[in-house]
């Protein structure tokens, strides 16, 4: 599953009919050409069906809508364009239920063509439009500058961050997470309310272990999944030392996986990875939940779900990976920075080289040595990062987003697992924000710098609240 899919735009031109046809014709053609440069798909309503097939009255604004209401679920968002100034009725009786996020753009004047018959007055236009859209209720996104020619790369900027912004809600909106196992019975930090997911369109379903575990068993080595599973993890990582028991195992839990993944249409999972898989199974999980991540199915440790969500938000905003980790150690006397780590679900791609997989460095203390295979070892490789984390409360969903970086500075040789060390402006009143206000100790990141779009998608248009730590 991929979550660099660029997001399909339905394009809406606003029309004042005593400016010249022109502009129309010029923008349809401009708008088309340079989204399609940009790697998105367009959908246009025909030019016969209203003038230039824009919109200004109310009637176009209707055969508009119903326009939109026949291409239900084949467009991400809408892309509203002001050739000229528009006219603000028919664009919130076109757009008044479009369901997606709206990016409204204005055309720029220029200097030498200010004539009555050649200026556009889209600058001023735009105000209209924003403020009728304002008294509607009418979620919408506007970005600088002010007017931008669809030509320029300010434009091609703005179609990035819209893009990017579409991407979470449509993900968002359709999203259905995976509980595999019941809430990790330590970690009451990880409890999450169903119907409050529910309600912002997030399904949560929930599987057994013991499903899982009956799974396992009715495989056999001779499967062409299993065949195709150890072939992957044999790739994936190094298994030096790891006894053959424990690598056969780990790869019937991974097909175990991959079938609920498949027959449930999971966008993300979260997996109670412990104590059970080690007393029962002998392994731990990790390794199956990083190469997971590596190929864009988000799956987070512990039972998260929050941080399950939350990874697939911002992965969807970047396009990339994503990975969840604990805020674990300070780093020295340094404030701003800090060791973020887990035992090993961090994805290949966020590494800076293949892993080794070992025995749970800390669990085998519990359950005792060689019974916790599966841990990915490695470091966390320097990248610019946003981070982020979701917790459930009085129905509402509550994120709290920042951005930072993964450093290149060194972590003991010695220190178990997959790290990194966070470098974080104000770390200190970070931590202190997440502490108060009852976030958990693991957070989700993504390598690359997305925070404003994915911050304005979930407050906007998915109705969360968002604080910016």
């Amino acid at each position: 599953m991929s979550n660099d899919k660029k997001s399909r735009f339905a394009v809406f031109f606003g029309n004042r009919g005593f400016f010249p046809a022109s502009l129309q014709a010029d923008a349809r053609r401009e708008m088309g050409d340079v989204l399609a440069a940009l790697g998105h798909e367009t959908l246009m309503m025909d030019e016969q069906a209203t003038r230039y097939g824009a919109v200004e009255t109310v009637a176009e604004g209707e055969a508009y809508a119903n326009f939109l209401r026949e291409n239900r679920g084949k467009f991400d968002g809408v892309i509203l364009c002001l050739p000229n100034f528009g006219d603000e009725t028919g664009a919130v009786a076109a757009l008044k239920d479009a369901g997606v996020p709206i990016l409204v753009q204005a055309y720029p004047d220029e200097p030498d063509k200010m004539a009555p018959e050649l200026r556009r007055d889209a600058f001023c236009g735009k105000f209209s439009v924003m403020d009728v859209f304002c008294q509607y209720g009418v979620a919408f996104t506007a970005l600088t500058p002010h007017t931008v020619h669809p030509k320029s790369d300010k434009f091609a900027a703005n179609v990035d961050y819209f893009d990017r912004m579409c991407r979470v809600v449509s993900g968002l909106n359709e999203m259905v997470v995976g509980a595999i196992g019941a809430r990790t019975t330590a970690f009451k930090t990880v409890r999450i309310d169903e119907l409050a997911l529910q309600k912002h369109g997030i399904t949560m379903e929930t599987f057994d272990l013991s499903d899982v575990f009956a799974r396992m068993n009715a495989l056999d080595d001779s499967d062409d999944k299993v065949k195709a599973k150890a072939d992957r993890l044999r790739e994936y990582t190094s298994w030096a030392d790891v006894p053959r028991n424990a690598f056969d195992t780990l790869v019937r839990l991974g097909v175990a996986i991959d079938d609920l993944v498949e027959e449930c249409s999971l966008d993300a999972v979260a997996i109670r990875c412990w104590i059970e898989m080690q007393q029962q199974l002998g392994i731990s999980p990790c390794v199956l939940l990083s190469e997971m991540n590596d190929r864009g199915v988000v799956a987070a440790c512990e039972v998260d779900v929050g941080n399950a969500v939350a990874m697939y938000a911002l992965s969807r905003a970047s396009g990339e990976v994503a990975t969840c980790l604990d805020w674990n150690n300070n780093y020295g006397e340094e404030d701003n920075k800090c060791i973020v780590f887990h035992c090993g679900s961090a994805p290949a791609a966020m590494m800076t080289a293949k892993g080794k997989i070992t025995d749970h460095a800390i669990l085998l203390n519990a359950v005792g040595k060689g019974c916790s295979y599966g841990c990915n070892v490695g470091r966390i490789a320097p990248t610019d990062m946003t981070f982020g984390s979701l917790m459930t409360e009085d129905g509402q969903l509550k994120f709290y987003l920042g951005q930072g970086r993964i450093t290149d500075d060194p972590i003991a040789a010695d220190f178990f697992g997959c790290a990194g060390v966070a470098e974080i402006e104000d770390l200190q009143d970070v931590l202190q924000t997440i502490g108060y206000m009852g976030h958990r100790h693991h957070v989700s990141v993504t390598p690359s710098h997305v925070l404003d779009p994915t911050a304005e998608a979930l407050a906007k248009y998915i109705g969360a609240e968002v604080t910016i730590v």
